[in-house]
């Protein structure tokens, strides 16, 4: 049984969407029991396609101006409400209007897949 290494070559923030695709380009036997449960949560939590999610992050920090992790995070959970969408980013004190996180949520209906 061959495992993935664990030797850290490359460090990314990525979306819950492109960790799975990650993990399930592997064959099984190669996971080891944490990249396995890693699989098991991103299946069960990847909100859109690894190729979406890759586009909304890169249109979230182009339009809106926001940093790779938090357009990440706002991938991965895709808020529905003005409400949620604050609470990712007002943790730093930055202050968005809310026709700016308006705009943002309009374009996250762009990509829902539900």
């Amino acid at each position: 049984m061959n495992h993935l290494p664990r030797k850290i070559i490359d460090s990314k923030p990525a979306t819950t969407s492109e960790a799975k695709r990650t993990l399930e380009r592997a064959k099984e036997d190669e996971l080891g029991e944490f990249q396995r449960r890693t699989l098991d949560y991103a299946s069960k939590f990847a909100r859109i396609s690894p190729a979406k999610a890759e586009k909304l992050v890169r249109e979230l920090g182009e339009k809106h101006q926001l940093e790779r992790k938090d357009a990440i995070q706002i991938a991965n959970t895709m808020p529905r409400y003005i409400e949620e969408l604050r609470t990712i980013l007002t943790v730093k004190g930055r202050i968005i209007s809310g026709t700016q996180l308006e705009d943002i949520l309009k374009l996250l209906n762009n990509y829902r897949e539900d």
